[in-house]
């Protein structure tokens, strides 16, 4: 699993990367599309950018996977939204919006999981790295 300064540094360049080239390139990885997620900080209170996938979207809903590359704790970016749950979404076809962000019931997750995984297999292999059952989190329009 990378080290937090190596995905910090990474998510820099990929926003810096959709900046340079105006938009054109950034917006997918593996076949999924991205998005910018801006989160308060639960310690500062500062806002947190992070650049996340995305594999799966139901409508107007929004789902993201706090799997963090199979680690042992959760990404500091779920952490925050678990503390203020009102965010900043931005994607390529989507200008930037405030969201509220909710993890799944274990109903939910029990449904949506399996799905995720047949078309993402990552993540399950994210999943056998670690003991935390990882979050999924919709981002439901305000």
């Amino acid at each position: 699993m990378p080290a937090d300064a190596v995905m910090k540094v990474a998510n820099t360049i990929h926003r810096t990367l959709i900046s340079i080239s105006g938009g054109k390139v950034g917006w997918t990885a593996g076949n999924m599309p991205v998005l910018k997620l801006t989160t308060k900080g639960r310690k500062s209170g500062e806002d947190r950018q992070v650049m996340l996938t995305t594999p799966h979207q139901d409508g107007d809903t929004i789902v993201i996977v706090a799997s963090k590359g199979g680690d042992p704790k959760h990404p500091a970016w779920y952490l925050n939204l678990v503390a203020e749950p009102k965010v900043r979404v931005e994607m390529h076809d989507m200008p930037s919006e405030e969201r509220t962000a909710r993890v799944a019931t274990d109903a939910e997750h029990a449904e949506l999981w399996p799905k995720i995984v047949a078309d993402y297999a990552n993540y399950n292999d994210y999943q056998g790295k670690t003991d935390r059952k990882i979050p999924l989190v919709f981002l439901e329009p305000s």
